[in-house]
């Protein structure tokens, strides 16, 4: 079953969890980002894409799905922020109570090798959860996490879009 389909039959059985991080989410969106444009058509696609800080809202809204679905837990907080060929999801909160309690306990290089382990076998539905979202591919995917304060970052790195660079290539006339 493709990743979005996974996600999507996720989202059915959390339904509120889901409807209550939307509502936290937005209010964590930066000033502005509620005016972006919400979908802008591709050149290459007839059907449009999201965009600004609905697409942002959309990634980070894939991220702690796929963090719920694997830990059983996702994290309280998401932001994600997009700058060219850089997608950047910051997590905050994401440790399950067992996590919590083994760092507390003094283990915490065994809780950062469990959730390095969850990343490794999450890899392949990030990376096709941004490709669907963004249409680009990905050409790196990082993860990094700390567990006083309990933070995670999600990095992906796309191929340069070819568009882009082509209309900054091209002058006006």
């Amino acid at each position: 079953m493709p990743a979005l389909h996974r996600a999507q039959a996720a989202d059915a059985r959390r339904g509120l969890f889901v409807a209550s991080f939307l509502t936290a989410r937005e209010a964590d969106l930066s000033e502005g980002d509620e005016n972006a444009a919400v979908m802008a058509p591709q050149h290459d696609s007839p059907e449009p894409r999201l965009e600004g800080g609905a697409l942002s809202a959309a990634i980070s809204e894939a991220v702690v799905r796929l963090l719920a679905d694997s830990t059983g837990r996702g994290p309280t907080k998401a932001r994600t922020t997009i700058d060219r060929d850089l997608i950047a999801v910051v997590l905050q909160n994401s440790l399950t109570p067992g996590e919590r309690y083994l760092a507390d306990s003094g283990r915490v290089e065994q809780v950062l090798d469990m959730r390095r382990a969850y990343q490794d076998a999450m890899r392949a539905d990030c990376i096709a959860s941004i490709e669907a979202l963004t249409g680009r591919t990905v050409q790196a995917f990082m993860s990094a996490n700390h567990v006083d304060p309990d933070l995670a970052a999600e990095l992906f790195i796309l191929e340069p879009d070819a568009t882009a660079a082509h209309a900054a290539a091209t002058p006006d006339r």
